[in-house]
């Protein structure tokens, strides 16, 4: 069984072992794949695993041995799925890995939008304190989250697991999904219409997947509908915000702050108004990296081949 990881670099840049996928079959490992290169290394492969690397219909055409695709990720836009499942190809994705690492950077995004901590940090080792005629200081309005509202777009597991830390803070949550779920229902967490939840919650946080339906969620016309002085937080799917309309907001205060794992077009363009808006904070998708969530991510993929090869698959988005 011949297996090749296109792009394996960041899921494993040394730290964790294949040893799981070697077990299984005769693995190659490339560190990045250009679209250029991707149809040669694949050759004549049985089992391709993917991170962002697009595997299309002229991929399908041109290496007709490939029997699965596993995605090294939950999203599998990369992947032709539906000529996957015309030529009766599973693809596998991996569902659950990051529910914790996604919610505590979200939370981490959030805290530091009300502190600053990085930037009080950096004043500090500069000189500032020690020149300082007062015995403390500080450069950004400080912000306390007891007794606000967190606004949670897409109340999935990523969704859920944020609303617990959200409420351990002693905030409010309003929780916008296609799917209610009764016993969630309590005094501190109630769902909303995205109306009201827009016009309700002192900070929003973006955890829905990216459709057709949410693709510009934020956008000029729903933050009109929001709080002055809101708060934005996305650890989803950069096309979730139209940037161009966030940048403004961010500007004009209408938004007090924004802060981003996720972006548009990654990595980041030079030219992304975001990168000069007031007050926004952008890490580079790093919310599904610790080494644990990582490790996880390694091991249902090792579990959804050997599920595969059992005739016993799972994790299948192609049906």
């Amino acid at each position: 069984m011949k297996i090749v990881v296109l792009d394996g670099y960041t899921l494993n840049p040394g730290d964790l072992s294949w040893d799981g996928l070697k077990a299984l079959g005769d693995v190659v490992v490339y560190d990045r794949t250009s679209a250029e290169k991707t149809i040669e290394r694949i050759g004549d492969a049985e089992i391709v695993f993917t991170n962002k690397t697009v595997i299309d219909q002229e991929v399908f055409a041109s290496c007709p041995n490939i029997k699965f695709i596993g995605v090294l990720a939950t999203g599998y836009n990369v992947v032709d799925v539906e000529t996957a499942k015309a030529k009766g190809i599973p693809v596998a994705n991996i569902p659950t890995y990051g529910t914790t690492a996604v919610s505590q950077i979200t939370i981490a995004l959030l805290l530091e939008v009300c502190h600053h901590i990085g930037e009080h940090s950096r004043s500090v080792l500069k000189g500032d304190w020690t020149n300082c005629p007062d015995w403390c200081y500080w450069n950004y309005p400080l912000i306390e989250l007891a007794g606000k509202t967190l606004g949670i777009i897409g109340f999935g597991r990523i969704g859920q697991a944020t609303a617990k830390i959200a409420q351990a803070l002693g905030m409010k949550v309003l929780a916008f999904d296609s799917y209610e779920i009764e016993e969630l229902k309590s005094d501190t967490l109630q769902y909303a219409s995205l109306d009201e939840l827009l016009a309700n919650s002192d900070v929003i946080s973006l955890h829905c997947p990216l459709f057709d339906s949410t693709k510009g969620i934020v956008n000029k016309n729903n933050i009109a509908k929001m709080k002055d002085g809101v708060i934005i937080i996305n650890t989803s799917r950069g096309p979730l915000i139209v940037e161009e309309d966030l940048a403004e907001a961010l500007n004009s205060g209408k938004v007090y702050g924004a802060a981003l794992d996720v972006v548009s077009s990654e990595p980041i363009k030079a030219d992304n108004p975001l990168l000069t808006a007031k007050n926004c904070i952008i890490t580079p998708h790093i919310a599904w990296a610790p080494k644990e969530s990582r490790s996880r991510l390694m091991d249902i993929a090792v579990d959804n081949l050997a599920k595969f090869l059992a005739n016993t698959p799972a994790n299948i988005v192609n049906k």
